[in-house]
């Protein structure tokens, strides 16, 4: 059992960066896979970014290529999502997610741990 804790979303101007953060519980976090979804209202959930059990492989959706980078601290069991030049496209809850499979993410596969989520507006 994992249980995820976002923090970091907010209120942004078009072309403006912000910096989400997700803190993991437990003491095994790093057999955890690392992901990022986000859904917008009236939309279906996208995937955004994944990283590996060790931080080396990395997998971003079409909409983050470029502008999104994750990230993971194992030391402080945290997983972190960089955006930045970010667009009014990107308003959304965004949703921390683990789980032990990496190929989860890779497959499109739901996910077996979802945090509450954190609000990203992006306004134009």
């Amino acid at each position: 059992q994992v249980q995820l804790v976002e923090s970091g979303g907010g209120l942004v101007q078009t072309g403006g960066s912000l910096r989400l953060s997700c803190v993991a519980s437990g003491r095994t976090f790093s057999t955890y896979a690392m992901g990022w979804f986000r859904q917008a209202p009236g939309k279906e959930r996208e995937f955004v970014a994944a990283v590996d059990w060790y931080g080396t492989s990395l997998y971003y959706g079409e909409s983050a290529k470029g502008r999104f980078t994750i990230s993971r601290d194992d030391a402080e069991n945290t997983v972190h999502l960089q955006m930045n030049s970010l667009k009014p496209e990107d308003t959304a809850v965004y949703y921390c997610t683990a789980d032990t499979d990496y190929s989860t993410y890779i497959g499109g596969r739901t996910t077996s741990y979802w945090g509450q989520g954190t609000q990203v507006t992006v306004s134009s």
